[in-house]
């Protein structure tokens, strides 16, 4: 079936990467897949959450916010506290990163990696994962770089990222599997899926839902067949930007 931007089923939606959006953070990416627009920033914090202190280890977290524009009608800004689902996307964004992280060569410091969407059009969670991976990264290959002993100072030796981790939606959209769902095809999607994956081949999180339907395991297949596609694309892309070797 032909798709709504002309894509092949199994083709990513075009991706622009900006370093240094923001010039202020230790590193951020805006990210644009399509039409979903999204500012990562990483930030560096030498405070951890208590139950973590005396531990030697660090701490990787997330937020995420949809602009108030960033959608067809506006949204409300979350004054009162994040909403569930906004609660549920960042700590998926939280265990994405952290999956790949070695917290303990981390040292007790923590990184908050901001994920805020300036425009939605699918894919916000997965895209967010993406940028917000690269960057983490990219602060970490900062910190590490500044010999100066510091308080900020990362140590010097061992890798603290052990793999690159990307992320993509698949779904079923009128009996077809489809990688890269924009928004008009999710909101069509029979299953809908979003992925997370290493560049080893190992899975951080699968989540699969059946929208008033279910599927079988040949489509499950299908589906994760197109995921993995697209995740070494994507890893493909961010090494253009940090390089082969990972601080």
């Amino acid at each position: 079936m032909s798709r709504i931007d002309g894509r092949k089923r199994d083709e990513l939606r075009p991706i622009k990467i900006t370093e240094d959006f923001v010039s202020t953070a230790e590193a951020s990416y805006l990210i644009e897949v399509g039409k979903t627009r999204i500012l990562c920033c990483a930030s560096l914090e030498e405070e951890l959450p208590r139950w973590l202190k005396g531990k030697n280890k660090g701490w990787v977290t997330a937020e995420y916010s949809l602009l108030p524009r960033s959608t067809t009608t506006r949204v409300k800004r979350e004054r009162a506290g994040a909403s569930g689902r906004t609660q549920e996307i960042q700590r998926l964004i939280g265990r994405a990163l952290r999956g790949v992280v070695d917290l303990e060569a981390l040292g007790e410091r923590s990184f908050v990696v901001d994920c805020d969407v300036i425009e939605a059009d699918g894919g916000t969670r997965t895209a967010s994962i993406v940028g917000g991976f690269m960057a983490l990264a990219k602060a970490l290959q900062r910190i590490k770089a500044v010999q100066a002993p510091s308080a900020t100072a990362l140590p010097p030796a061992g890798p603290i990222l052990r793999h690159f981790v990307s992320a993509v939606s698949v779904g079923i959209v009128n009996g077809e599997p489809m990688l890269d769902l924009c928004y008009v095809e999710d909101s069509e999607a029979e299953v809908d899926m979003n992925v997370v994956r290493t560049d080893k081949g190992h899975f951080v999180e699968v989540q699969g839902t059946g929208e008033e339907s279910t599927y079988s395991r040949e489509q499950l297949n299908a589906m994760l067949d197109l995921a993995e596609k697209g995740c070494n694309e994507l890893v493909t892309l961010q090494k253009k930007f940090l390089g082969a070797v990972l601080p």
